[in-house]
């Protein structure tokens, strides 16, 4: 008995992971502009809101683990590959929040002067 509620309470857990980790790749992907994904060399916008799109209603109407699992691939393929390559085509990579080139850590680098 105790199994069975541990078991349960697993999966609802594994399931509300899935679909948090859709939605969020879903919001990305709808963020960026449709022009970023052709200049990343990635497919179109319209491809991955669809992937997502159904990969987020499979995770809410038909909870099957395999076609989890699968949405699940595609989410991770979208936030460690796709997302990358859109911000930093963007301008919004790189870790810096402005400034010149010459800036360095601790402020901007004026050649020992």
């Amino acid at each position: 008995m105790l199994r069975e509620g541990f078991d349960v309470g697993l999966m609802f857990v594994v399931g509300l992971v899935f679909l948090v980790t859709a939605v969020a790749a879903l919001i990305m992907a709808a963020t960026a502009r449709a022009d970023a994904y052709r200049a990343a060399d990635k497919q179109s916008k319209n491809f991955w809101l669809v992937i997502l799109g159904i990969t987020v209603v499979v995770n809410l109407v038909v909870p099957v683990l395999f076609l989890q699992i699968a949405g699940l691939v595609a989410s991770i393929v979208f936030l460690v590959d796709v997302r990358p390559a859109l911000r930093q085509v963007s301008g919004g990579g790189g870790g810096r929040r402005g400034g010149s080139s010459s800036d360095g850590p601790y402020g901007p680098y004026n050649g020992g002067r």
